[in-house]
């Protein structure tokens, strides 16, 4: 089987050729794709939301929020089982339109230890490699996030 092909990409919008759905976030793999839910693994940092109160939050979000520490701890090793069981030889990682999304060395170990190549990229630029890989029968899959 084969990758599929990202037919498009925007601000918080990404088309699979060959699927209906239209995904903020996703993950492809030789022969499919579905919605990159990051509650499923905690990829996303609603945990520290829940801890913090309205004013708290508010303060640490002025004070702290820049590319560099949202979306932490990012891109789990739980976020790319699914589509390292599909056989993939390399992964491609998006970490989003401004690159707000961290991918911890932890995720890369894990990848490499499989055997598996790892490309992590601004998300045009990861679905760019994604796609020119896919073209010449790479099998290859990856996980995008198509927000900040």
């Amino acid at each position: 089987m084969s990758s599929p092909e990202i037919a498009s990409l925007s601000w918080g919008q990404m088309k699979v050729k060959g699927c209906s759905t239209t995904y903020k976030d996703c993950k492809v793999w030789p022969g499919g794709s579905r919605t990159w839910d990051w509650r499923e693994t905690g990829t996303n940092f609603q945990n520290i939301e829940t801890k913090l109160s309205w004013v708290m939050l508010s303060v640490h979000r002025l004070l702290f929020s820049s590319p560099a520490t949202q979306h932490s701890p990012g891109v789990q090793p739980a976020d790319l089982e699914e589509v390292v069981k599909k056989g993939v030889k390399t992964v491609v990682i998006g970490r989003g339109m401004s690159e707000a999304l961290q991918v911890p060395p932890s995720t890369v170990d894990y990848l490499k230890k499989n055997g598996i190549d790892v490309l992590v990229l601004q998300t045009e630029k990861a679905v760019e490699e994604y796609n020119a890989l896919a073209a010449r029968g790479v099998k290859v899959g990856g996980v995008f996030h198509s927000t900040c």
